[in-house]
């Protein structure tokens, strides 16, 4: 497993609005941690140190050690509330982990081996279906990544589900079909407008 970071947090004492905004003024993010039929905790977290957590891009699918007091709570981050106008983080949700569950993760598509493809070398598009792709397994076997290769890959041709290799324990949430992660598409011709020399010539006649 991957070295788990450790994130400080501290006590929220109470629940409710008042609390909760109360806590957002002194420059603290609400947030609970739930799940595995425990009591929850309510806590708070650094805006700044979370605004630096969700700046990475595996936020949603890394576990990480909230620490209160001492004690280390092992999560997975599950929800982030953002203020509709200045999109600051507004409310965190965490799910207790627990090596037993398993949970839906939407992972990230990396493709690899452009230089290699034909199609895209020839000027080919590569048109991306799916950003993310969701899978099922425990939190601590979450990939960071699902590769794709374009190696030999041309115009025309798609790269489904069944291209991934993915991690024992790892398994599509889709599994009724194999569906389309990726295309190449065939590139797009812009085509000029050609002015009619007949409009152009009587244009021309009538400033004369």
């Amino acid at each position: 497993m991957a070295v788990v970071e450790s994130v400080p947090a501290s006590p929220r004492d109470g629940a409710g609005k008042g609390s909760a905004r109360q806590a957002r003024r002194d420059g603290q993010v609400p947030a609970v941690i739930y799940g595995n039929k425990e009591e929850p905790i309510l806590l708070t977290l650094e805006r700044r140190v979370l605004i630096k957590e969700l700046d990475n891009p595996q936020f949603f699918i890394q576990l990480i050690d909230v620490e209160i007091d001492g004690a280390k709570h092992r999560v997975l981050p599950r929800d982030v509330q953002f203020h509709p106008v200045s999109d600051t983080p507004m409310h965190v949700d965490f799910l207790r982990f627990d090596p037993k569950r398993k949970i839906t993760a939407a992972v990230p598509v990396v493709f690899e081996g452009e230089a290699e493809s034909p199609g895209l070398k020839s000027g080919g598009v590569l048109n991306i279906v799916r950003y993310e792709v969701e899978v099922l397994c425990t939190a601590d076997n979450i990939p960071p990544e699902l590769i794709l290769q374009l190696s030999g890959l041309d115009v025309g041709d798609s790269m489904h589900a069944s291209a991934v290799t993915l991690p024992d324990g790892v398994a599509f949430v889709i599994t009724d079909r194999d569906f389309t992660i990726a295309t190449i598409a065939a590139p797009t011709i812009v085509v000029e407008p050609v002015a009619d020399e007949e409009a152009l010539g009587g244009q021309g006649s009538s400033r004369s």
